[in-house]
């Protein structure tokens, strides 16, 4: 099967990659052409230049894959593509992008008669060799022409991916998966934190990691990860405790409370990430001074 990939950075290009292994054929464009040249120069990529000339490399029905940022860069890409491609054609946008912007573009694409598919993909870098997990949103026809082509992204042509539902759902679990995700790392951080205090066992944290991989009920690749990364230097001098969110965080715990539900872990890990872009806390100030004021307990001078 011949489609088009858009946007080739680590994620899309090694999915680019895993699609060419498997026998398909890919249109590359990124709006950086050095990257796609690169990556044509490795590969049987096909490369282009712009959107318009990827939709022209292909056969009805034509097939665009976008592996691009949510919000602006997907708002454009798509409007740009309702005016190149013909009606049965098939755009699927495999980035986290909102579920509810989603839903609004897959009605606005498939007034031009033009399906969409929003998949929800998990794997990072690891997925080139570990296959992605796709979570998928659409119409059960769209879906099952394109199986081919998830069974060669996914570990396994029977596991890791599946049609979740109509449009929009994709995007959706795939949104809820990132914000359990933020919960299960901020329980490993708080734990190896706690770890890490206890100065008078001397714990080897790294061999700790190692231990909890096998046969522990904590086991996961996010412990592997953690493992891999506390292997050279367990104090992390050489990364700053800032961490970034990019959304789905956010998006999940809106969602939880448009629907009532209560999501305290979630919510808190999200809270965390705030927490950790602080140089100081004014409302830690604001707690002590309170202290002090209505029991007279000490509190620490700012330094000059």
């Amino acid at each position: 099967m011949k489609l088009a990939m858009v946007g080739l950075g680590k994620m899309g290009g090694n999915m680019s990659r895993r699609l060419m292994r498997d026998g398909h054929q890919i249109v590359g464009f990124n709006r950086n052409n050095e990257v796609t040249e690169t990556l044509a120069k490795e590969t049987d990529l096909i490369a282009v230049d712009s959107l318009e000339a990827a939709v022209n490399q292909l056969e009805a029905p034509r097939i665009v894959w976008l592996m691009i940022p949510a919000g602006g860069p997907v708002e454009k890409s798509v409007a740009t593509l309702s005016e190149l491609l013909s009606p049965g054609d098939i755009v699927i946008d495999g980035g986290n992008s909102n579920f509810n912007d989603t839903m609004r573009r897959s009605e606005f694409l498939q007034s031009k008669d033009i399906h969409m598919l929003d998949a929800g993909v998990s794997g990072g870098v690891w997925g080139l060799e570990g296959g992605y997990s796709m979570m998928i949103g659409g119409h059960d026809k769209i879906v099952k022409e394109l199986k081919s082509v998830f069974q060669s992204l996914a570990p396994g042509k029977a596991k890791g991916w599946g049609h979740v539902g109509p449009n929009g759902s994709g995007h959706f679990v795939k949104m809820v998966h990132n914000g359990i995700e933020y919960g299960l790392m901020q329980a490993y951080a708080e734990g190896f934190e706690i770890m890490r205090a206890r100065e008078d066992f001397e714990l080897d944290l790294h061999q700790i990691a190692e231990v909890w991989r096998h046969g522990s009920v904590v086991r996961s690749w996010l412990l592997d990860l953690t493992a891999l990364a506390l292997e050279d230097d367990q104090e992390l001098a050489a990364i700053d405790d800032w961490v970034a969110d990019s959304g789905e965080g956010r998006w999940t715990v809106f969602e939880a409370i448009n629907q009532d539900v209560p999501a305290p872990v979630i919510t808190l890990a999200l809270m965390q990430r705030f927490a950790s872009r602080q140089e100081s806390s004014y409302s830690a100030k604001v707690l002590a001074a309170m202290r002090q004021q209505f029991g007279g307990h000490a509190v620490r001078k700012a330094e000059d």
